[in-house]
C-alpha cells in the first residue's frame, strides 16, 4: 500500500460500524469450510471443547458468534477469565473463549476444561494459533490443548477476497462498485484483516474528502 500524499488533512468522524454476524451473511469457501461444518455439526462435535483456529480477520469471531446464537453461550476472552469465574462462566451449558492463546491464567483454563467435562459443557476456543502452541506453565494443561480438535481457517481466495470486500463495506453501508472491488482484490494482502483494513481506509478517506468511492480513489491510496 503506498504512502498517502502528504497535504493537510480534515479529521473524519469516527463511527462506530455494526458487523454483522448473522448464519447468512457468513461467506463460505474452501478457506473456511471445514471450520464452518465443524459450527455446524453441533452438538455432534468430537469432544466437548473444540478450537477455531486462524489469522486476524479470517471469520473465527463470526462463526463463534454463529455458534453461541446457535447454543446460548456465553462468551468470554481468555485475558478476563479468572478461576473463580469459571463455574458462573459454564452456567448456560456452553461458552466461548475468544484470543484463548492470551491466556494468562493458566490455573483458571485449567479448571475450565476440566469443568467443562465433568458437566457436559461445550466449550469454543478461537486463537491465532494452534493449541499446542499457546502458552502454558502447566503440564497437564499442556496435555489438554494438545488433544483439542481444531478447524482451521486459511486465506481467503480471490472470489472470497472480492465477496468479503463487499460485504464488510455494506456493513458500513457503502456501496462498492465491481472496479473498486476487483481493484482492491490485487492490490491488498490476500488477507481478511488486509480487506478490513482497506474498507475502513476508503470509507474514512471517502469521508474526509466529501467524495464518492471509486476505483480512482482506491488506485490514490493502495499502489503499490
Amino acid at each position: 500500500m503506498s504512502a498517502f500524499a502528504q497535504r493537510p488533512r480534515q479529521l473524519a468522524l469516527a463511527l462506530d460500524h455494526a458487523e454483522s454476524y448473522a448464519r447468512e451473511d457468513f461467506l463460505s469457501g474452501p478457506c473456511n469450510e471445514k471450520a464452518l461444518a465443524l459450527v455446524d455439526c453441533w452438538p455432534d462435535w468430537p469432544a466437548n471443547a473444540v478450537a477455531l483456529v486462524g489469522p486476524e480477520g479470517s471469520g473465527k469471531t463470526h462463526l463463534a458468534m454463529m455458534w453461541a446464537s446457535a447454543a446460548g453461550a456465553r462468551v468470554t476472552t481468555a485475558r478476563a477469565l479468572t478461576e473463580a469465574d469459571v463455574p458462573s462462566a459454564l452456567a448456560t451449558g456452553a461458552l466461548v473463549v475468544e484470543d484463548a492463546a492470551t491466556n494468562t491464567d493458566d490455573r483458571a483454563l485449567f479448571h475450565l476444561i476440566n469443568l467443562a467435562r465433568e458437566e457436559g459443557v461445550f466449550l469454543l476456543f478461537t486463537a491465532r494459533i494452534l493449541p499446542a502452541g499457546w502458552p502454558t506453565g502447566l503440564a497437564d494443561l499442556a496435555s489438554r490443548l494438545r488433544a483439542l480438535p481444531v478447524a482451521s481457517l486459511q486465506a481467503p481466495d480471490d472470489a472470497i477476497l472480492r465477496a468479503v470486500l463487499v460485504k464488510l463495506a455494506g456493513d458500513r453501508q457503502l456501496a462498492l462498485d465491481e472496479g473498486v472491488v476487483r481493484y482492491l482484490s490485487t492490490h491488498i494482502e490476500r488477507s481478511f484483516a488486509a480487506a478490513r483494513a482497506a474498507v475502513a481506509a476508503l470509507d474514512n478517506e471517502a469521508l474526509r474528502q466529501r467524495r464518492p468511492v471509486t476505483r480512482a480513489l482506491a488506485a490514490e491510496m493502495f499502489r503499490g
